[in-house]
């Protein structure tokens, strides 16, 4: 767990890096002239492969460590195929994925471009994350399981079927066919793997923070099952006005409005549960998660809305579509993410934990998130009306520039937040974050205030 995390957070700072990069190219277009390794492509690549694999996965893997076994009361399969797992994930899929990109080799392929040798170790390592992990859950027995169990074992299965397919499939279908594999992927990715995970994180630490349990058990299951069920049909809504036959879209259109309703449903009960905390939590982890909770709903009904047909055709290819993936991954992913490492660390008795640190984190990262994603959404609707418009396609470059200029300079809080993060992590007093746990809500065993959870422990 420990190890994950320190990774995910070092990661982070490298897939930042080459996202701050390509965000300048948008405002020198020079920079980097004649390196090819510094072309905006191979750098977006990096950046948006490295915030799946580097950051968010290795956040996943250290939560997992922690939540597994008081989940499922049992330990994880084993420590040495931990060790495997943590070498191959990172120095066979991200590291070598990063070099290779900008190598030049690579899938043109959203969500998908880290080349095929790369996606024969991610497969693997999704492989023996199943074998560490969700054994401990069938020996428990699905109906004693938690929500947050439900959630685990649905994006680690999922994800092995999605990921082959979005991969590996639109390499041997042509056009318009391996395109709607293509999109199936490109939804798949962010709502049944990295979605079922940080609501996984949410669903865990709110009860175990706040000493209450979740408002509704119904509820949970509930938005559980219309997710796994509605997200498959939604990857079409990225081909609106496209070849793929018109019964594709409207289904896909009419999915994504369902699972809006689903995500208020379920944010609606995740509020309810967070009653008694107050509106800025004590405990900074879940502080971070319930901040992920509401930008979980932001970011899910925008999606719905702009796969409407009327809105898509007016946004589609803008910043709108930018800032939309910026909320989900920097906002609800990456918020729920370091709640949950925050949330693990405190509970390491041997590890360092600065709580002041923490707090100028989830600030500062606040602070970059309402800069960048305002400003992307505005320079989105600015590009759109110029463009219904008939404008030079160069004027509505000229009408993004400052909304550019605030994204590159957004990146200060977040990459000072970040520090701030891995600073809390790795300075103060040894088990200071079990003091703070003592202090804000107290060290008494979970069952005595959270019963649901504690059905799961």
């Amino acid at each position: 767990m420990y190890a994950h995390g320190l990774a995910a957070v070092l990661m982070l700072f490298v897939s930042m890096t080459f996202g701050l990069l390509a965000g300048t190219q948008l405002l020198l277009p020079d920079l980097g002239a004649g390196v090819s390794w510094m072309t905006w492509g191979r750098l977006r690549y990096d950046h948006t492969q490295g915030i799946l694999f580097g950051w968010l996965t290795n956040a996943f893997l250290a939560f997992l460590y922690h939540a597994v076994p008081v989940l499922t009361g049992r330990p994880v399969l084993s420590a040495r195929l931990g060790q495997w797992l943590f070498g191959l994930w990172n120095f066979a899929v991200v590291i070598p994925g990063w070099l290779l990109v900008l190598a030049g080799f690579s899938q043109p392929l959203e969500w998908a471009e880290f080349p095929l040798v790369t996606d024969a170790f991610v497969i693997l390592a999704l492989l023996l994350a199943a074998i560490q992990f969700l054994p401990a859950f069938f020996t428990k027995g699905l109906e004693d399981l938690y929500v947050s169990s439900w959630y685990v074992l649905g994006g680690l299965i999922f994800t092995l079927f999605a990921y082959p397919m979005g991969n590996l499939v639109p390499e041997f279908l042509p056009g318009a066919q391996g395109a709607a594999f293509s999109g199936l992927w490109i939804h798949d990715a962010v709502g049944l793997y990295v979605t079922p995970l940080a609501l996984a994180i949410i669903y865990y630490v709110i009860p175990a923070a706040s000493r209450r349990p979740i408002y509704s058990h119904f509820l949970s299951m509930l938005g559980f099952w219309l997710l796994f069920f509605l997200y498959p049909l939604n990857g079409t809504h990225h081909y609106v006005y496209s070849v793929i036959p018109m019964s594709a879209q409207i289904g896909a259109i009419t999915a994504s409005a369902l699972l809006g309703l689903d995500v208020i449903l379920v944010v609606t009960n995740l509020l309810l549960s967070l009653r008694g905390s107050g509106y800025l939590a004590r405990d900074i982890p879940l502080r971070f998660v319930a901040t992920g909770t509401v930008f979980y709903l932001l970011v899910s009904i925008q999606g719905s809305l702009q796969a409407q047909m009327a809105i898509n055709r007016a946004v589609h290819f803008s910043d709108w579509v930018i800032g939309h993936s910026h909320l989900a991954m920097l906002g609800f992913a990456t918020f729920a993410a370091a709640g949950g490492i925050a949330h693990a660390w405190q509970r390491i008795p041997w590890a360092r934990y600065n709580r002041r640190a923490m707090t100028w984190s989830y600030w500062l990262l606040v602070t970059g998130v309402l800069l960048m994603v305002p400003h992307l959404t505005l320079a989105g609707l600015a590009e759109a009306r110029l463009w219904q418009s008939g404008a030079p396609w160069l004027e509505s470059v000229r009408a993004a520039q400052l909304h550019w200029l605030v994204r590159v300079l957004s990146a200060i809080p977040l990459f000072a937040g970040f520090i701030a993060f891995l600073i809390g992590l790795v300075t103060g007093p040894r088990g200071a974050g079990l003091a703070e746990i003592e202090t804000a809500i107290g060290l008494e065993p979970v069952e005595h205030v959270s019963p649901r959870l504690a059905e799961a422990s």
